[in-house]
């Protein structure tokens, strides 16, 4: 995999000042753009589902339905 110079320097420096590797710097760096990309598609189907109103009546009947899960004398 090739990475632009200051891509690299970046990653160097990073290193120097935190003590990891490159390969968990990088590894680390993915799995934290790939939770970005799932939430920022999770916040758009939460909004579409919002806009329609049909969809969203049924959203808010089902988790009524799963609210009366809660109240099993349990503490949280």
């Amino acid at each position: 995999m090739r990475i632009s110079s200051e891509a690299r320097e970046t990653l160097r420096r990073l290193s120097v000042q935190t003590g990891r590797k490159l390969q968990d710097l990088v590894d680390e760096a993915v799995e934290r753009y790939r939770r970005e990309l799932l939430l920022k598609e999770a916040n758009t189907a939460f909004l579409a589902l919002r806009s329609d109103k049909t969809a969203w009546a049924e959203e808010e009947i089902e988790r009524a339905a799963w609210e009366q899960t809660l109240p099993d004398g349990l503490e949280d």
